[in-house]
């Protein structure tokens, strides 16, 4: 009794249904956005895939997983980050599903919980075709999920779900879907990236009218938070580093690509919200950070901490390329030299 007198006084009475959902009248730049996110929903039926099946179908077109022991070692844990990283997508998107009031967010949010419940089940079961048993999350993924899981906040909520964590999945899937690390996985993961990618759009439709609506003491404990969540990721990422080399991914290609696909998110930010910031604090310090880690010279260089300290520095007065830019142009000049090798005779 006191518990539940506690959650109405807090306003998070769960068991009120809110009757009032539909009294709420929108412009039309907000009639548009519900739309958008009504659409999700019904796209995510139109696009729901059966895992058993398509996992049963590409290994028996490619047979089980045959890798070196190392490679295999190394795709087990990256994979079982993955895969627990699924289920708190799943449990957070059922919160999500919960707390949001408006019918069409709820929609979508709805459609996501059953997309990651699909995508948890379906990568245990490659784990166990691939003949490795799914490791526990390391400090700093767990710290990640739990950050966004713990928080009452919804606007933190859809920041880690929507706009970090299926960001950086989406990055991973990318990469080794090109690298083609193992066949049975390189045609499961587009699958998986198609979900993800509508999933985006929730944060994308949501999250700007929820900071709009805060103040300035808000604003500043949201973006601690911000910085909290990337720190915690960037941390993760560099966990993860031997088995990245181990398949072949470079770590910093990673962080290219996901900053990549965040300019994009802002991009898309920008046009339904046009104050959406294009340069903030919290971005400049993240990059520095970036630089710090994983040095614009590349794996194994040898480079004195305090040249990375004033790197970082430069990077975060935007007085240096940072690393992102780096693998970037990096990136685009080895594929530009692929392309012109493959127009020779």
């Amino acid at each position: 009794m006191i518990v539940d007198r506690l959650r109405r006084i807090l306003g998070r009475d769960d068991s009120v249904i809110p009757f009032d959902m539909f009294d709420e009248i929108y412009t039309e730049q907000e009639a548009r956005r519900a739309r958008r996110l009504e659409n999700i929903y019904h796209v995510g039926q139109d696009k729901i895939w059966d895992g058993r099946q398509i996992l049963g179908e590409l290994i028996a077109k490619h047979g089980k997983p045959q890798l070196t022991p190392i490679q295999r070692t190394a795709l087990a844990r990256i994979f079982s980050i993955i895969m627990w990283g699924e289920l708190a997508a799943w449990k957070i998107s059922a919160q999500l599903a919960n707390e949001l009031v408006p019918l069409e967010a709820k929609m979508a949010a709805t459609s996501q919980v059953h997309d990651e419940a699909r995508h948890f089940y379906v990568m245990h079961d490659y784990l166990e075709a691939l003949g490795d048993k799914p490791n526990k999350l390391d400090f700093w993924s767990r710290r990640v999920v739990e950050l966004t899981l713990a928080t009452p906040s919804l606007a933190k909520k859809l920041l880690g779900m929507q706009l970090t964590i299926e960001t950086i999945a989406l990055t991973i899937f990318q990469r080794v879907r090109e690298l083609e690390v193992e066949p049975v996985l390189t045609e499961l993961l587009p699958y998986y990236e198609r979900d993800e990618a509508r999933h985006v759009g929730l944060g994308v439709q949501t999250l700007p009218g929820l900071i709009a609506k805060m103040g300035f003491a808000e604003r500043v404990d949201f973006a601690l938070f911000h910085l909290n969540l990337y720190g915690s990721a960037l941390a993760s990422l560099k966990a993860m580093e031997p088995d990245l080399l181990s398949i072949g991914v470079d770590p910093r290609s990673i962080l290219a690509i996901c900053f990549r696909k965040q300019s994009d998110i802002d991009d898309m930010l920008r046009v339904e919200f046009p104050a959406w910031p294009t340069d903030p604090p919290e971005q400049r310090i993240f990059e520095g950070l970036c630089e710090l880690v994983f040095p614009s010279e590349g794996v194994g260089a040898k480079v004195p901490i305090a040249a990375r300290v004033s790197h970082a520095v430069d990077v975060t007065r935007r007085k240096r390329t940072g690393v992102l830019e780096h693998v970037s142009k990096k990136t685009r000049n080895v594929r530009a030299a692929e392309a012109l090798r493959a127009r020779v005779p």
